[in-house]
């Protein structure tokens, strides 16, 4: 083929049809590769060949496009094998959003914008709740189980004073400071030194995420058969 005769790039992209499931599909694997400050509407368009108008044919915005990532993702959330027990069954759902998460590392920064509950995002709500109602408990107790689980159900848990992961590439503290600081704060410097000596390359995140939840749903459990009622 001459250089006159080759298409131009991108047109075997362009000739497929342009639809709202091929947009949404181009945005998450422009997300996944470069993060969601990547996606534009004429950067998307860029990737698939098209002027950045055609593109509102299908998507009304750059919020209605999150949107609709954060609804396909969440509406292929594993659901738990039939019969499951209540307990495995929920746990199943929030760490199938874990999974999710953490392919899609952008998804945390979407949900927490996210104003609009979705049908996909009720639907996920809804079958958590079916599943603590299916496991004897009452609407008022699946309430504030909802809320204590919180943004685990979509896979991630807000910490207070997170570490920005700087910490692992600074320079060691100085000894003298590290006394000063365990004279001051005790407690802290206990749990660290612990830390350090049961885990010494850092927390474990599943576990630690895994360790809440268990806590979590062994409470509701114990909440369900001493028959407790929010005052």
């Amino acid at each position: 083929m001459t250089e006159q005769s080759r298409p131009p790039a991108g047109s075997r992209a362009a000739a497929s049809p342009l639809s709202r499931s091929r947009v949404v599909r181009a945005a998450i694997a422009l997300a996944d590769a470069e993060g969601l400050e990547a996606v534009s509407m004429r950067r998307l368009a860029a990737e698939l060949c098209v002027v950045p108008m055609a593109l509102y044919k299908h998507v009304a915005s750059k919020g209605d496009l999150v949107t609709a990532m954060i609804d396909a993702i969440v509406s292929d959330y594993p659901t738990p094998a039939e019969g499951s027990e209540w307990t495995a069954a929920i746990r199943a759902r929030v760490l199938g959003a874990r999974a999710a998460l953490l392919e899609h590392p952008w998804l945390r920064t979407a949900i927490e914008g996210a104003t609009e509950r979705t049908p996909a995002v009720l639907g996920h709500m809804n079958a958590l709740v079916g599943d603590l109602v299916a496991g004897g408990c009452s609407y008022d107790l699946a309430h504030h189980a909802m809320h204590a689980l919180g943004h685990r159900i979509w896979g991630f848990s807000p910490e207070a004073f997170a570490s920005s992961g700087a910490a692992a590439t600074s320079p060691a503290p100085d000894p003298q400071l590290l006394a000063q600081i365990a004279r001051a704060f005790p407690h802290i410097a206990g749990v660290a030194a612990e830390q350090q000596r049961r885990h010494p390359a850092g927390c474990d995140e599943r576990f630690e995420f895994e360790f809440t939840l268990d806590l979590l749903l062994e409470s509701f459990a114990r909440l369900r058969d001493s028959g407790w009622q929010s005052s």
